[in-house]
């Protein structure tokens, strides 16, 4: 039966449904806290400066767990795994709701960051291996939609709970969530099987687990000093730098490492891979510009801002069901260059804006550039997927989740550095709306980066189906040799 009609069983829409509400309640508390933040240090009596820590924090936990999810799965299986996941993020969000002080509030927030880091890979694993290679597009696009709307939404959600109850609440939502989603996945999902696994490589995990934070940490200084030179920043940077690589060649060399990065000796996977990379340092990059935009420069209020930033999160979920089914008609590298060409296109009137600019030309463009990244970012995921063997999703899933948020941890430090150093130079209202103008145009060279993967992904596609197409037809040639003779 072809991809293209090749049905999606009922069970297979179960198990999505539950893993879109684990993704969700984890990708949504990564943006949900921003609007409180001020509210948070009134109440906690603590500074700006201090409680950056409850996002930060949160941030850390999600990268630092990742690295271990794929090791987890294989030897315990994905649902245990799911199961204290969700256990983890939800305990976490009882304590957030609870704490009295701004260090026990961090502390919280980092223990519902593990759960929430594993929640997103796992579930992804189990997707992976429920829909299969031919109807991979399809089921991830639609499990997807949420998860890209999930960063829009926060904002919005975030502001209306602190506008009509208290901040204790951002946190207290999840809990009816967190046991609703328990007890669908204990009654729904697979329970799958544990693979054989060599002892947990401990020498690779301290390595990524202290390098990605450091790496991480290094720079989220670089955006709040807006310098690289700045102790703050250069020492966590370089350390972590340091410590990643060495993470690498001991991957290389180790037999069972806790990330296999022989994976990326795939032209097919490596390529997506990087693309993704650099999606997310376009997608979540310029994320923070447009509601610093709308509420320094137009002075909107804090639902507002999220309900102008809506149209790309509408624009991403009207495609990505398309993009699914076309991906796995045609292969994701050329739905992924399509897409990556119209977010850029899309991109640039965001390098005229002003402080007068009309609303509606922008929440057209931004709804065509999110509709460029729901062509792009699924159909990327999808042909790293299905270029592996279903025994290396397990490795190759945690992989591509800690590319995105690598990728987009790098795009957001450097165009908040560019916006730091482009406001610090203007003055009076024109000259800040300059100076989002110049972020822009440093958003759009970090989402045409994105091409240069995607082509490779292209050529790379091509030549696995001609090698296909070769190997099949082998057998039949040799007959015909075989019939002569």
């Amino acid at each position: 039966m072809s991809a293209r009609t090749d049905p999606i069983e009922r069970h297979v829409w179960r198990i999505a449904l539950v893993v879109i509400i684990g993704t969700v309640m984890s990708i949504l508390d990564t943006t949900i806290v921003n609007v409180a933040l001020e509210t948070l240090g009134r109440d906690l009596h603590s500074t700006i400066a201090d409680i950056q820590w409850v996002i930060t924090g949160y941030m850390l936990s999600l990268a630092a767990v990742i690295p271990i999810t794929g090791w987890a799965a294989r030897r315990f299986g994905a649902k245990p795994v799911y199961l204290l996941s969700l256990v983890l993020f939800t305990t976490g969000s009882v304590l957030c709701g609870v704490a009295g002080s701004v260090t026990a509030l961090i502390v919280f927030r980092v223990i519902q960051g593990v759960g929430g880091g594993m929640l997103l890979p796992v579930g992804q694993l189990m997707m992976a291996r429920a829909a299969g290679p031919a109807r991979m597009g399809r089921v991830m696009s639609i499990v997807a939609v949420p998860a890209m709307l999930a960063p829009i939404l926060g904002p919005t959600l975030g502001g209306l709970i602190v506008d009509n109850t208290s901040w204790r609440w951002i946190f207290f939502v999840n809990v009816p969530v967190g046991l609703v989603a328990f007890i669908a996945a204990l009654r729904t999902l697979p329970h799958g099987e544990r693979e054989p696994t060599d002892p947990l490589d401990v020498r690779g995990l301290v390595l990524m687990a202290t390098g990605l934070p450091l790496l991480t940490y290094g720079l989220a200084e670089i955006g709040a000093t807006g310098t690289i030179t700045s102790l703050r920043a250069a020492v966590p940077l370089l350390a972590g730098i340091a410590l990643v690589c060495a993470f690498a060649a001991h991957a290389l060399r180790a037999r069972r490492p806790l990330l296999d990065l022989r994976l990326y000796k795939r032209a097919t996977f490596s390529s997506a891979s990087l693309a993704m990379f650099c999606l997310g340092g376009a997608l979540f990059g310029s994320m923070i510009l447009m509601p610093l935009y709308w509420q320094q420069i137009r002075h909107e209020s804090v639902v507002d801002t999220g309900l102008l930033t809506a149209p790309m999160g509408l624009g991403m979920a009207l495609v990505l069901p398309l993009a699914g089914r076309l991906a796995d008609r045609l292969g994701g590298g050329p739905l992924a260059l399509f897409g990556v060409l119209v977010t850029s296109v899309a991109t640039i009137p965001f390098g005229f804006i002003g402080e007068h600019t009309s609303i509606w030309h922008l929440s057209i463009a931004m709804l065509v550039r999110g509709m460029g990244v729901g062509f792009a970012f699924m159909p990327a995921m999808s042909a790293a997927f299905a270029s592996l063997h279903a025994t290396e999703l397990s490795d190759a899933t945690p992989q591509l989740n800690m590319l995105q948020r690598i990728g987009g941890s790098i795009g957001t430090a450097v165009l908040a550095v560019v916006l730091q150093r482009a406001l610090s130079h203007a003055s009076g209202s024109a000259g800040a709306a300059d100076a989002y103008a110049t972020a822009f145009w440093w958003s759009l060279a970090l989402t045409a980066i994105a091409i240069v993967p995607c082509v490779v992904l292209v050529c790379a596609e091509h030549t696995a189906r001609s090698a296909a197409r070769a190997l099949a037809a082998a057998p039949s040639h040799e007959n015909e040799k075989m019939l002569v003779a």
